[in-house]
């Protein structure tokens, strides 16, 4: 158990390496955009779909593997207010409906980003469909959080979320 814990810590660092590679090559694309723009007078167009793809596989990679659960923004003013029974059976709910959903949702995300393969961005040549294969990614990675989320909830033994209070004691 203690190697799969010192994997998972070494997997998100790695994954924290990536988005910061991310953020370097969108800050530099922003600058370049920049300074083309009002130092030479001639827009790069790449600079600014570059700086665009950046920020959209950023967010996501993220969500998926750099956030952690308790990092999460959300409006936990109702957790707070309930026992840890109620938030349990809470947590039962929202995990089964995100699974439901982002399941339901999988078979037709997956047709339209392997269909956006006929079309490429206007400046890079970029396949659309590797542009938006970032959201399977992301939408896997949920499914997963949410289903460990799922069984720790159903089971009682662990993946409870807390609310903020009991984070900070």
């Amino acid at each position: 158990m203690e190697k799969l814990v010192k994997l998972g810590h070494w997997l998100r660092q790695r994954a924290e390496n990536i988005a910061a590679i991310m953020l370097a090559v969108m800050f530099g694309a922003f600058i370049v955009q920049v300074a083309f723009r009002y130092l030479f007078n001639m827009p790069v167009g790449g600079a600014s779909e570059l700086t665009i793809l950046m920020w959209l596989w950023i967010v996501l990679w993220g969500a998926a593997f750099v956030v952690r659960e308790s990092e999460e923004i959300r409006f936990d003013f109702i957790l707070a207010m309930v026992g840890r029974r109620t938030r349990r059976v809470m947590t039962v709910f929202a995990a089964a409906a995100l699974l439901f959903l982002y399941g339901y949702s999988l078979p037709a995300v997956w047709d339209y980003v392997t269909f956006m393969k006929v079309q490429d961005t206007s400046y890079l040549d970029i396949r659309y469909d590797y542009v938006y294969s970032i959201y399977i990614v992301f939408a896997v990675a949920v499914l997963i959080r949410y289903a460990w989320l799922f069984l720790g909830a159903v089971s009682g033994k662990w993946g409870q979320v807390e609310t903020r209070e009991e984070e900070l004691q």
